[in-house]
Formats: structure tokens, C-alpha cells, sequence
């Protein structure tokens, strides 16, 4: 009897060893960026980091993915639709291609909570999530305009610089920049309105890529000599800051004069150490940190069935020569 009772509880501890870690499996939570080479998703992936640490005993934990470059967009398709099939608790995407992840959505029909995080999907698409939590990126774009509205009010020539082509996020500031310095809603290229004119080959496009983004200001300071303003909607070439440097120093003298006028988007550290360098005049910041850091909040909030508003604007931090020491 007591052989049969030791068996028993040996049994019963390799049975335990066995389904304990199974039993002690975290819930995902995942959040899908468009691309890890960029430092601001890594700045977001950090708000992701330290709500796991803050909440070790959660059921739930917070998974910071996406694709290794943030030009395949194809790759976060895949990275979501794969996330989806495990079956995972919930998810959170920045979606870089905002029509094809939601033909992705539609087709796969997920039955967890998806909310949208950074940028949005496209606006004929959003049913097909919860919630967006992130930037109001029309007002981002606003706050663009009335920035190099404040330096240069006569107008003039401006050549703005945009990320991927179908990502809502960056349509959408782009759309606000203009409907603001024109004064008129709905344009889609500015042609004299309000005083401003796009130039010829802008706006471009980096696909979110660093080496990209800093060429093109490059090359468009070189042949646009007489250009007045330059709006990186995104901080794509800010994120190089040797190589922007390089790019900076061929229109210091225009920069310091105010002849070129250069506004950016995001205020990361090298991109406030390039404001109070003075190779920007201003800098309209997100936080990418609190995005990441509210998500996995939210997914459970949606997976209990609460009440979540959408959207969830996460502010503006609006950085210029005057604050610079103590913005953001």
C-alpha cells in the first residue's frame, strides 16, 4: 500500500511538471508595428516592456513584433494573419498598408479583439476594428502648418516628405498640413493655394527607410536651390542623425536665416538634439511610448467587454527654437 501511495504522488508530480508550464502559459497580447528598424516603434515597444513588468502575475502578456524592415509590408500582413491562427487574446497593429491589412481582416474574419495602434485603417475599413489608440494625425498635420505659417507667411515653395504611400497616419497629416496652410479643405496638392506651392516630384516617399529619406532631402536641396520650406510629416531622416547631419550642413546658412524652414514630425532624442542645433525649427512629437504602454489595457478591456472609446488620442508635444531645453 504505501509502494502504491509513493507511485501515486510520483505520478501525480510528473503530471505536474508536465501541465504546470501549460497551466502557466500567458495569454498574447500582441502589438504589430510596421517595422522594427524604425526607433520610434522601439520607443513604443518599451511602453510594451514595462507593462509586462508591471504586471507580473497578469494572465496576459504584451508581445512587441513586426516585420525586420518597415518597407515589407506584405511581411506585417503575414506577421497578423499568423498571430490570428494561433489564436491569440487580442491585437494591436500599426498597419503600413492600411487597404491590404484590412482585405487581410476581412478575409480571415478574427474572432479576437483587434484595435489599431500608431495609424489607423483606412476609413471605409474601421468597423473591422475596436478601437485606435494613438496620434491624431490630421491635427498633427495642423500643427505643422501653423508652425511654418508662424516663420514664413507670404507663402511660397514647400516640398513635403511622407512615409509609405497607402498608410493612413501619414495620408492623414499630410491632409491636414494641407488643408491648413491652404485654408481650404480637401486639397490634394497645393498649387498656389494659401501662397504655397508643391514642388515638382513631391511629395516623396521613403517607405520609411532612413538611407532613403536622407538622400532625398539631398537631392532636393541640390536642385531645388531656392525651396522655402521642407516637412518631414515623419522623422524618417532625423532617425540617421550622422547622415542628416551631412544633409543639413549643405543649408546651414539658409536654415539660420530662416530661408529654409525645415518642420518634422516626432521628437526623439536626435531629433531634439538637431532642433536646438538648429538643422530643424520645429518639432510636432507623438508618444510612441504611452501608445505601447496603454495597449495591452485596452485588449483587455476588450476582451472583458468593456466600454472602450474610440478613438483614444494620445496628445501632441509641439518642440521649438523657444522650448527646445525643455520640450517634450
Amino acid at each position: 500500500m504505501r509502494k502504491k501511495i509513493i507511485l501515486l504522488v510520483a505520478m501525480a508530480a510528473v503530471m505536474f511538471a508536465l501541465v504546470g508550464p501549460v497551466m502557466a502559459q500567458k495569454k498574447v497580447l500582441a502589438v504589430v508595428v510596421k517595422g522594427l528598424d524604425n526607433p520610434f516603434f522601439t520607443v513604443l515597444g518599451n511602453g510594451c516592456a514595462l507593462w509586462n513588468k508591471e504586471n507580473p502575475k497578469s494572465e496576459y502578456e504584451c508581445l512587441y513584433t513586426g516585420p525586420a524592415s518597415s518597407a515589407d509590408e506584405a511581411g506585417e500582413i503575414q506577421i497578423v494573419e499568423d498571430l490570428i491562427n494561433s489564436g491569440v487574446a487580442g491585437i494591436a497593429i500599426s498597419p503600413s498598408n492600411a487597404p491590404a491589412m484590412g482585405n487581410m481582416l476581412k478575409r480571415t474574419k478574427p474572432s479576437m479583439p483587434i484595435m489599431t495602434i500608431d495609424a489607423d485603417l483606412s476609413e471605409a475599413d474601421r468597423a473591422l476594428r475596436q478601437t485606435y489608440l494613438g496620434t491624431n494625425n490630421y491635427n498633427m498635420g495642423v500643427l505643422m502648418a501653423k508652425h511654418l505659417k508662424s516663420m514664413n507667411s507670404k507663402g511660397g515653395s514647400v516640398c513635403m516628405q511622407l512615409g509609405n504611400a497607402a498608410a493612413d497616419n501619414i495620408n492623414a497629416r499630410a491632409q491636414g498640413f494641407r488643408d491648413t496652410i491652404s485654408g481650404m479643405k480637401g486639397i490634394e496638392r497645393l498649387k498656389g493655394e494659401g501662397g504655397w506651392t508643391e514642388i515638382d516630384g513631391c511629395p516623396l516617399f521613403t517607405n520609411d527607410q532612413i538611407d532613403l529619406a536622407n538622400q532625398q532631402m539631398s537631392d532636393t536641396f541640390i536642385s531645388n536651390p531656392n525651396l522655402d520650406a521642407f516637412i518631414l510629416v515623419g522623422g524618417w531622416a532625423q532617425f540617421g542623425p550622422a547622415a542628416y547631419a551631412q544633409v543639413t550642413d549643405q543649408v546651414m546658412g539658409k536654415l539660420k536665416s530662416k530661408k529654409l524652414i525645415i518642420i518634422a514630425g516626432d521628437t526623439l532624442p536626435p531629433q531634439m538634439d538637431a532642433l536646438k542645433a538648429g538643422r530643424s525649427h520645429a518639432q510636432i512629437g507623438q508618444r510612441p511610448f504611452e501608445m505601447g504602454y496603454r495597449a495591452p489595457s485596452v485588449l483587455i478591456d476588450l476582451i472583458q467587454g468593456k466600454s472602450v472609446a474610440d478613438p483614444l488620442f494620445t496628445g501632441l508635444d509641439e518642440c521649438t527654437e523657444q522650448n527646445k531645453n525643455s520640450c517634450p
